[in-house]
């Protein structure tokens, strides 16, 4: 009793006079995320999916009270996730805490520092990851896209006695993220693109041969993101056959991500809560929850570890649910692939929405030698 007493004492006399305690807990949950203010790119807090903080800003007048330890603020998001679990989030909850208590985020009183998020650009959150994985064929309805009911049930059931280990694949990150208002491009020629909303898994903690059991561990957080496959395939001869990874998922505007990030802490266990949703034109045509998946989140990430290192920052999709174009959802345009002019919105409950305008790429340089990927239409017969 007396060296606990003892212990405690030393701890305040340690403690320099003036300082308050650190803040452990956030008045408000809150969201991170990249935004354009004033012309420059900036970190920022979501608080009410409606206001953005300027970190930067706020960390800045709220340093003028002197109980408050100097602490240099990220410059990007890659630096905040890297520096959340060693000291950066608590100073987060005190910018939180401190707007919250002064009743600083709304009229007269409102802070400089807080925007409107219609009055910011929204970018991609992460500019940009080291890597971005993406899981393939990992729910069951995806897997049986345009089976009958009878179909799908037969097909869960083999596949739940024998799920195999998942199967991943790696897409671009600069170029291809883009953030939640830009414009998603098909490629010249391109005509058989489809969608695939998915639960985006953000790495906080460097880890190898990272356990299932341990995988939540090594999480920072959860983000809304597009699968866009170009489905057209390879024009005939040469290597390999018309299955193409690199021309299926590599072109440029196919990794849409955001609009933010929720620490792991403001959303629960995704295996439970998971509820995603993507819209074209107003037609639902995908809905699943986590229920539906085939390798759950920690088994994605324990076999993802086991192959390569991650590091914070870095991007795990976990999957998408049935209802793309291969399952030949109909809607307005009669297709079963995206339309120029067509409006997605994807979104994951207690995350946010992703909305993005489809437009077609209409010509390429007239100097291409024609070593370039053509036109699905030059190679294969359109369907009847």
């Amino acid at each position: 009793m007396r060296s606990t007493i003892l212990a405690g004492l030393l701890v305040v006399l340690a403690t320099p006079a003036g300082l308050q305690a650190q803040a452990m807990e956030s008045a408000e949950p809150f969201k991170v995320g990249t935004f354009q203010i004033d012309g420059e790119a900036v970190v920022g807090l979501v608080l009410r999916d409606s206001l953005i903080v300027d970190i930067g800003a706020a960390n800045t007048e709220l340093e003028l009270d002197s109980s408050y330890p100097r602490l240099v603020m990220p410059a990007d998001m890659l630096e905040l996730i890297g520096r959340y679990e060693y000291g950066l989030k608590y100073r987060l909850y005190e910018i939180v805490n401190d707007l919250v208590a002064g009743k600083r985020l709304s009229g007269s009183a409102r802070a400089a520092y807080v925007h409107n998020v219609d009055d910011v650009r929204i970018l991609a959150p992460i500019l940009y990851p080291s890597k971005l994985m993406n899981a393939a064929v990992n729910f069951y309805s995806h897997a049986c896209e345009g089976c009958t009911e009878e179909e799908l049930q037969a097909q869960t059931r083999e596949r739940q006695e024998n799920r195999g280990v998942p199967y991943l694949f790696l897409k671009p990150t600069r170029g291809a993220i883009i953030g939640s208002g830009e414009d998603i491009v098909m490629p010249y020629g391109r005509d058989r693109i489809e969608w695939e909303v998915e639960m985006a898994i953000v790495f906080g903690r460097t880890g190898k041969y990272i356990s299932a059991s341990r995988a939540y561990d090594h999480v920072f957080g959860y983000m809304v993101a597009v699968d866009i496959s170009d489905r057209g395939g390879r024009p005939p001869g040469g290597f390999g056959a018309a299955l193409d990874w690199f021309v299926g998922k590599g072109h440029d505007t196919f990794a849409p991500h955001g609009p933010w990030i929720v620490p792991k802490e403001f959303y629960g266990d995704p295996m439970e809560r998971l509820h995603q949703t993507l819209v074209i034109d107003g037609v639902t045509v995908q809905e699943a929850r986590a229920g539906d998946m085939i390798h759950n989140i920690p088994e994605l990430i324990e076999y993802a570890s086991s192959l390569i290192t991650v590091f914070p920052g870095d991007v795990l999709q976990s999957g998408t649910s049935g209802g793309t174009g291969a399952g030949r959802v109909q809607r307005a345009t009669g297709s079963g692939y995206l339309q120029a002019g067509e409006t997605i919105s994807a979104s994951i409950e207690g995350i946010g929405t992703l909305t993005h305008t489809v437009v077609a790429e209409e010509s390429v340089p007239a100097d291409l030698s024609g070593a370039q990927l053509p036109p699905v239409e030059t190679y294969r017969p359109p369907p009847r």
